[in-house]
């Protein structure tokens, strides 16, 4: 006999709302899992890949910019700004434009309320793209480059807060080393030294 509780109703081993709390359009056990670190594309900004921090304790999404710069294009308001894609990493740079879609004032995890650009912008893991909306903070004392909220992969994803990089790790390329890396240093003999 299936279980029923709070509005939802197990049947078959996958869990549904009851008609009374409203419809769920995917079972739980149809989305994909995800862990609490994942690397995220984010093809429309030029990053095929940036590694991300999946927090459900957060309910939108930020990205590292820095160097912002607002300016108007045909009367809509854009925002021109640089990104350091690689955590702990200030070498690489990219820069990037967007179209502002409002202004949010968002509380940080130390309580300190911030005015904020937000922009929409594609997000691909796992093969899948969908638009996010993203705001622009400097994140350089930050741990993570990007941190994914729960809006931006509610019914989408599952988290599995023990578990990262379900989406696989990037290829790191390996550092070739010269043949005289390879030669082995001797000290000079007494009749070389005099």
């Amino acid at each position: 006999m299936p279980k029923e509780s709070q509005g939802h109703k197990q049947t078959d081993g996958k869990l549904r709302r009851s008609k009374a709390a409203g419809v769920v359009k995917k079972s739980t056990r149809e989305l994909p899992i995800i862990g609490w670190r994942e690397w995220v594309g984010l093809p429309d900004l030029g990053i095929k890949q940036i590694k991300a921090k999946v927090d459900t304790g957060a309910r939108s999404s930020s990205l590292h910019a820095f160097d912002l710069h607002e300016f108007e294009k045909d009367g809509v308001k854009w925002v021109k700004f640089k990104i350091h894609p690689l955590q702990r990493k200030t070498k690489k740079t990219i820069q990037a434009s967007a179209k502002i879609l409002e202004y949010r004032t968002v509380r940080s995890s130390s309580g300190y309320a911030q005015l904020r650009p937000v922009i929409l912008t594609n997000v691909q893991l796992l093969g899948v793209k969908w638009p996010v909306e993203l705001t622009l903070a400097n994140r350089d004392e930050m741990g993570f480059r990007m941190l994914l909220g729960r809006e931006a992969f509610r019914r989408r994803f599952l988290v599995d807060a023990g578990t990262s990089f379900y989406a696989g790790r990037p290829k790191v390329k390996a550092k070739h080393k010269t043949q005289q890396n390879h030669k082995s240093v001797r000290s000079p003999s007494k009749t070389e030294r005099s």
